[in-house]
């Protein structure tokens, strides 16, 4: 069930338990791991979301965004490399609009990961991780947290015992001043994010799982030939 966005009217401050503490060291101990694996074959790339804030769960996903467009086979010869085993393929697209985006999971569960765009990302599309909360390998192996904004609409801003947490409604623009992005992202996930509690989940528009031996560009080309709306967002982002 998706998660409901919350009006939290002040803010309320969240001290973190030494199991909070260990399942964040956990969970960034293994982001650590990837993101080392990309670095040693010139790749940057961020974590994003929860183990990038601090407030995990037993069930937050592990994954490491690479923002550019890279061969999808870089990526995986960093990984094999270093002992990651690539179990599954996903092409994913969030709206006709968005970049078709490249899923390696690295475990059965599907809940770490290594995501990076099949087309160019527009910008708002790059702020969406920053909004969620973000950072590099540097920050990182610093023990660093970035401040970011839940599913729910809730502005989690780490502290040395765990984070506050207040509302994102009606503060877009502070919001948007915090964590270091535009107000127009910050917008937009709100217009999204509360049109989802009015009318429910609504899906994302493509989820293509690659069968075994197929490659991300032969899927994405096969992809723009079958399917009309992903062929006209390519040919726009070819146009100068």
């Amino acid at each position: 069930m998706a998660e409901k966005t919350v009006a939290k009217a002040d803010r309320t401050e969240h001290v973190y338990d030494a199991y909070q503490w260990r399942l964040l060291e956990t969970k960034r101990k293994l982001a650590e791991e990837i993101m080392g694996a990309l670095e040693a074959g010139g790749l940057q790339s961020a974590i994003h979301g929860s183990v990038a804030r601090g407030d995990v769960e037993d069930d937050s996903d592990v994954d490491v965004l690479v923002p550019v467009t890279v061969p999808s086979y870089q990526i995986e010869l960093c990984l094999t490399r270093r002992g990651q085993r690539l179990f599954s393929r996903v092409v994913t697209q969030a709206t006709p609009g968005h970049s078709p985006k490249a899923h390696m999971y690295l475990n059965p569960e599907e809940t770490a990961s290594v995501t990076f765009p099949l087309l160019k990302f527009k910008r708002l599309e790059h702020e969406f991780y920053k909004f969620g909360g973000m950072i590099d390998l540097k920050g990182l192996r610093s023990d660093r947290r970035a401040g970011g904004v839940t599913k729910r609409l809730t502005l989690i801003e780490p502290t040395e015992k765990g984070h506050f947490e207040s509302q994102v409604i009606g503060r877009e623009s502070e919001v948007a001043r915090i964590v270091g992005v535009s107000p127009d992202i910050v917008k937009e996930r709100v217009r999204v994010l509360t049109r989802r509690d009015r009318i429910g989940r609504t899906g994302v528009f493509l989820v293509e799982r690659l069968p075994e031996g197929e490659q991300f560009e032969e899927a994405l080309k096969r992809i723009i030939e079958s399917n009309p709306a992903v062929r006209r967002e390519y040919l726009s982002r070819r146009r100068p």
